[in-house]
């Protein structure tokens, strides 16, 4: 990098996770820091893992503030999103004036971070809204089709964001649809950055047979757990197979948390389903790679809906990067995706993701066949270290001629390697 280039400084913003906790916008960062980039993030307080208000991780400045945590009422994310927003805008200044910055890279939800775009454009600010979740759609889903008022102020919300941005970033190409049609963007004002799994940091461990709960077979589910993931549909096709097709030779854990545990751990007790299936919460990298080294399939449940419809599922690649099978829905994103990595039940049907389970079950060299193709897939186009070139084309966007060269950075074996990390918010 030549001495006289200007180090230009990017503030981003993340509401709904903490950081290094939230894959994406930690793999962001990380790669906008190795093209020398001066990187700052605001983000809330995690509430197992990224404690203190502010750090330095491999060169990052991240700030954060203590979150106000919606428990599932529609009254309870409007107070925690301007609770956010105004702790988001105090934090701004702040690195404002300490560290300085020229854009502001905001990921949603919520849509509500053009209005501090709005604020710090007379100042010659840029704004990039980086689009993980369709918020209309994630409303609609999670409150089932209520309260169309508030669904008709998201919509606008969502149009403000796209208006406001220089840039927008979506994570594939039905979210372009949407910001192009729905949002009246330019083609050329949308890059799709796809949310790859970072493949350096997906090696297969040393096997512990012991992860298998004494069981013969292994599934597994890695994410979130919340109302649009479907996680429920993984104990009743377990059910299925323990209980009318007579299997107690499969086991199935579930990595990961959300507000839908409560719900999922009784119809565990309703299924009878105690010894079959193991919640292990967030766990660190190093221990979700050894269960998935033991797993046999990994489970998308992701049920057909119009948020689904248009998601790219990370864990759906984390499966495939770790070389194993997948059973899916039939969604459109999702067979983009993972294409011959995958069997696909019909939408919603737990009985045809039960034909699927007991199919690879059955079959090990179909299962070797799926796997082989979904890391062939992952290397090839999907992993980040080749779509993380697509970010820097956004940014190429707004400074042609002012672009950074990269740098090499610290270790990889960093800090957050060892964070409890959610794997995936069933997008991306």
């Amino acid at each position: 990098m030549r001495k006289n280039r200007k180090v230009l400084k990017i503030l981003m913003i993340v509401e709904n996770m903490s950081v290094p906790a939230d894959p994406r916008v930690w793999r962001e960062a990380q790669t906008l820091h190795q093209f020398g980039f001066q990187v700052c993030i605001i983000c809330p307080r995690g509430e197992q893992c990224d404690q203190a208000l502010y750090e330095c991780l491999s060169g990052i400045h991240i700030y954060r503030y203590p979150p106000c945590t919606a428990t599932g009422k529609a009254s309870d994310y409007i107070k925690e999103f301007a609770i956010a927003v105004f702790q988001t805008f105090i934090l701004s200044l702040k690195i404002w004036q300490k560290h300085g910055f020229d854009i502001m890279h905001a990921a949603n939800p919520p849509d509500l971070f053009f209005l501090l775009g709005l604020f710090y454009r007379p100042l010659g600010k840029k704004f990039i809204f980086d689009q993980h979740d369709l918020s209309p759609e994630v409303f609609r889903v999670r409150f089932h089709g209520r309260m169309r008022p508030l669904y008709t102020l998201m919509k606008l919300l969502e149009r403000c964001s796209y208006r406001t941005a220089h840039v927008v970033i979506t994570t594939n190409e039905s979210h372009k649809r949407m910001a192009t049609q729905r949002g009246h963007c330019s083609p050329d004002k949308v890059v799709v950055v796809r949310n790859g799994p970072e493949l350096s940091k997906f090696h297969i461990p040393p096997a512990e047979a012991a992860l298998k709960q004494g069981k013969r077979y292994l599934l597994a589910y890695i994410g979130v757990m919340g109302a649009q993931d479907g996680v429920e549909y993984t104990l009743h096709a377990l059910h299925r197979l323990v209980y009318e097709r007579g299997r107690q030779d499969v086991a199935l854990v579930l990595m990961g948390n959300g507000d839908q545990l409560h719900y999922l751990k009784e119809a565990v007790n309703e299924l009878r389903l105690h010894e079959y299936v193991k919640f292990t919460g967030w766990l660190t990298k190093k221990d979700m790679l050894s269960y998935l080294s033991v797993a046999d399939i990994g489970l998308s449940p992701d049920p057909s809906n119009v948020l689904n419809d248009t998601c790219t599922m990370l864990k759906t690649m984390e499966y495939m990067a770790m070389s194993k099978p997948v059973v899916a829905f039939d969604l459109p994103e999702t067979r983009y995706s993972a294409q011959e990595a995958a069997l696909y039940a019909t939408p919603n049907s737990v009985e045809d993701f039960t034909n699927k389970i007991e199919l690879l079950l059955e079959h090990a060299d179909l299962r070797r066949q799926l796997g082989a193709f979904g890391r062939q897939r992952i290397e090839k186009e999907l992993c980040w270290e080749r779509t993380k070139m697509q970010l820097l084309h956004a940014y190429q966007k707004l400074f042609p001629t002012s672009m950074p060269q990269e740098h090499p950075t610290c270790s990889s074996a960093d800090k957050n390697e060892q964070q409890k990390i959610p794997v995936s918010q069933g997008v991306e």
